[in-house]
Parts: C-alpha cells; structure tokens; sequence
C-alpha cells in the first residue's frame, strides 16, 4: 500500500495592524492597504478617520474604524473594477 501525501500550499500572507503616531496602518507586506488616525482637534465630530481603497469615513472608536478599513480592503477584493 503507497500513502499518499498531500500537496501543501503556501500560506498566503495576511494583513496586519501596525501602531504608529497619531494612528495605525493596515499593511500586507510592504504595500499599505488603508489607515486610522486620530483627530486633532478636540471638538471634532467623530474621533477618528480612516481611509482604504479609495474609500474615507469616520467612527467614534478605534475599534470600529478599523473594521471599517478591514471591511473597505475585504470588498475591494470581491468587487470586479469597473474598466478592467
């Protein structure tokens, strides 16, 4: 009886938060996805903005902005472009 091995793929690489001032990046590899940043103004609407795939909004914090940018890069993917 011959086993038979299982062909592994490669991991693709996933994209990571990094912490920088006044804000953090969304990063896959060396290519910069989309970032948050803290408003400086003190009476400003919302406390945070962010910006990924040519998108911009803003949330009161920090968690929900960056599931928005998350969510911004995840739909870029899924959605064909429009002169492609």
């Amino acid at each position: 009886m011959a086993v038979s091995k299982k062909k592994r793929r490669k991991a693709q690489p996933k994209p990571v938060w990094e912490r920088g001032y006044r804000g953090h990046v969304y990063w896959l590899g060396k290519l910069k996805l989309g970032k948050v940043t803290l408003h400086q103004e003190k009476d400003a609407p919302h406390k945070y903005t962010w910006e990924a795939a040519g998108r911009v909004g803003a949330a009161e914090s920090l968690d929900a902005a960056r599931r928005a940018v998350e969510f911004a890069v995840a739909i870029t993917d899924k959605q064909l472009t429009l002169f492609d």
